[in-house]
């Protein structure tokens, strides 16, 4: 009796991880189009918005007293959670229907996270640092002339993809307008 019921608490718990991972259109949804969502201030000016107003945390040891993020924590932060979003991108099943929306979104990916890794650390170096506002302004132009343009392409791509596949699947999404 004891074998039957191990066996079959098993089978119910390998019942339930397979159903927790399975490449529902709503999974492929919300990693590959939903996610994109973390770059909606991307870019210099958008970089520079967020950045000039880091949010507090609760300082450490504490549960009560807060105090302010430094920009490089925040930086770190969102590459910490780009990279762990791209791992769940990349592990999804091939799919006919959601390839090329998967594709759109990697390569958002491939332009951000460079430049998180590479022109927002500097910029979050400069802030922490007290860096004059021009020279901060200067980093921002770079980094728009540089990778905006791509980004805004492939953002719209996907968010047109998304679309169309959200539809398709009765994705209830408010897009904003």
């Amino acid at each position: 009796m004891k074998k039957t019921l191990y066996s079959i608490g098993i089978l119910v718990w390998l019942a339930f991880f397979s159903a927790c991972n399975m490449a529902t259109p709503e999974n492929y949804f919300d990693r590959v189009v939903l996610n994109a969502n973390g770059f909606a201030y991307f870019g210099g000016e958008g970089a520079m918005r967020i950045l000039s107003m880091p949010p507090a945390k609760l300082k450490e040891g504490s549960t009560t007293e807060t105090v302010q993020m430094t920009r490089k924590e925040m930086v770190e932060m969102s590459i910490t959670q780009m990279e762990q979003n791209l791992e769940k991108i990349k592990k999804l099943p091939d799919d006919n229907e959601a390839r090329e929306m998967v594709q759109t979104s990697l390569r958002l990916y491939d332009i951000v996270l460079p430049a998180y890794k590479n022109e927002y650390r500097e910029m979050a170096k400069l802030f922490d640092a007290g860096a004059p506002k021009e020279q901060i302004e200067a980093l921002a132009q770079r980094i728009d002339e540089k990778y905006y343009k791509d980004y805004e392409q492939v953002f719209t791509k996907l968010t047109e993809l998304g679309k169309v596949y959200a539809g398709k699947h009765d994705i209830k999404v408010n897009w904003g307008r």
